[in-house]
């Protein structure tokens, strides 16, 4: 399917299209990662350490590694790594990585996955085992201390419940672990919304709507994620030798962000970058942010954690740079006109609204961003290579906004030919009856760009 063979206009169906051959079988739906409706996946090796609610599962990302056919040894980048599934998948698959993260917890995150395990050391499981230990032992003098938790976190637990989980992450912050202590962390940050008895499933926090907890005891939760881990790690004495993983904590529509990497060295590229569907991907971590105490406010959280990501939300927009980003982009050809259309219609929409959201804001700065970052991408990229993006079309306030077709237009004034956009699967059915939002058939598809001479 060509991108001619996408709809354009708001109304019209998008059509499903025959899985994609590749090279091992056919390519899968996103969504049949095994143990995930979206996201990250809770059973796969790596994927399962925390389940961050962006990117895919590593069985589709490998399908997509796949399709571009790369020769073993080649270098892979992704400027939306977020918790590097696309670096494991990589790695699994013989490639160097190299991702570029905004969100600072994800990307340390991402980078654990990638590194060697400690050596010459107690093993994790003997390590957290002497954790569980001192924590249960601790647990009474943790009690005196709960009302120095955020409210959000108090509001998430049972006390028992709270004083273990709190005694445990104080003996890691002070070093019990030692050299186990980010995976100590990682083990502990993925337990809490398992132990939570409170609504905290992605995308939002509900500590005033209660639930019964998934798992009754913590520490024992703790040490069953710590298995998981240990047993991921002992994979890695298999993966080739003599290559190279990194995942950097920074903006990738920044030029310093890409310094580590040559210019004109990579292969490929496997990516997803935020979809137009006003997800704010920093108040989804809001629960592990605070408990770990990253941060201790909204505005610490906005200031810290989401200043680098991309636009993509109304909580992120802002007048000045709507305007701003409306003026930069009327140098990128016909498309700009297609982006200035959408944002006229979005601001009639808006007006007409008692308390509209700002998505006639999000989309300009969207669009100069994702700009941006093509920009930069170009540069890393080798004369020929491919890149692979999984991104959805959205119809705020049923305006429809063709992200996948805009994207390759944009791509195409940077310095790739677009080479296909076809529709994998539908999406936003649970909104089908709410004829406020959309009444188009929204999609999710691959693009596959290339990088021209």
């Amino acid at each position: 399917m060509l991108i001619s063979d996408v709809p354009k206009q708001a109304g019209a169906a998008a059509r499903l299209v025959d899985p994609i051959a590749v090279p091992g079988g056919a390519l899968p739906v996103p969504g049949s990662g095994r143990g995930r409706k979206h996201g990250t996946s809770q059973t796969e090796p790596f994927d399962r350490w925390f389940r961050y609610p962006a990117g895919f599962a590593s069985d589709y990302v490998a399908s997509l590694l796949a399709h571009l056919e790369l020769p073993k040894g080649s270098t892979v980048i992704d400027p939306f790594a977020g918790s590097a599934v696309t670096g494991t998948a990589a790695r699994r698959a013989g490639h160097s990585f190299f991702g570029i993260e905004a969100h600072p917890a994800i990307a340390e995150l991402g980078q654990l996955k990638l590194q060697p395990a400690p050596q010459h050391c107690l093993s994790f499981s003997e390590t957290a085992k002497q954790l569980v230990t001192a924590a249960e032992s601790l647990a009474a003098a943790s009690e005196a201390r709960l009302n120095e938790e955020s409210d959000l976190v108090r509001r998430c637990f049972t006390e028992p419940v709270l004083t273990r989980l709190t005694s445990l992450r104080d003996l890691i912050r002070a070093g019990a672990a030692e050299e186990w202590h980010l995976h100590a962390k990682w083990a502990l940050l993925g337990t809490l919304r398992d132990v939570a008895s409170a609504r905290v499933g992605w995308p939002y926090q509900r500590p005033g709507s209660e639930r019964k907890p998934t798992y009754a005891d913590p520490l024992g939760r703790f040490l069953q994620r710590v298995s998981w881990i240990e047993e991921d790690l002992k994979q890695q004495s298999d993966f080739p030798k003599g290559l190279d993983f990194k995942v950097v904590n920074g903006d990738s529509r920044s030029q310093a962000s890409w310094a580590e990497i040559d210019a004109g060295s990579a292969q490929g590229c496997v990516s997803s970058p935020p979809y137009l569907n006003n997800f704010d991907y920093a108040d989804a971590t809001r629960l592990e942010l605070y408990f770990w105490g990253d941060v201790s406010s909204w505005a610490e959280m906005c200031s810290s954690v989401r200043a680098e990501m991309l636009t993509a939300t109304t909580q992120q927009s802002s007048v000045g740079a709507a305007m701003n980003a409306r003026s930069e982009l009327r140098s990128y050809g016909d498309v700009a006109k297609a982006i200035e259309d959408i944002v006229e219609k979005l601001t009639t929409e808006r007006t007409v609204r008692r308390r509209g959201k700002e998505y006639d804001r999000v989309v300009p700065d969207y669009f100069l961003a994702i700009a941006q970052v093509l920009e930069q991408l170009a540069t890393a990229m080798q004369p020929g290579a491919s890149a692979i993006w999984l991104v959805g079309d959205s119809a705020p306030y049923g305006v429809y906004i063709d992200t996948p077709r805009l994207i390759s237009e944009l791509a195409q004034e940077l310095g790739f030919s677009s080479e296909k956009d076809v529709v994998l699967r539908r999406r936003g059915q649970r909104w089908a009856s709410n004829t406020t939002r959309h009444d188009v058939e929204l999609s999710e598809r691959m693009i596959v760009l290339r990088r021209t001479s």
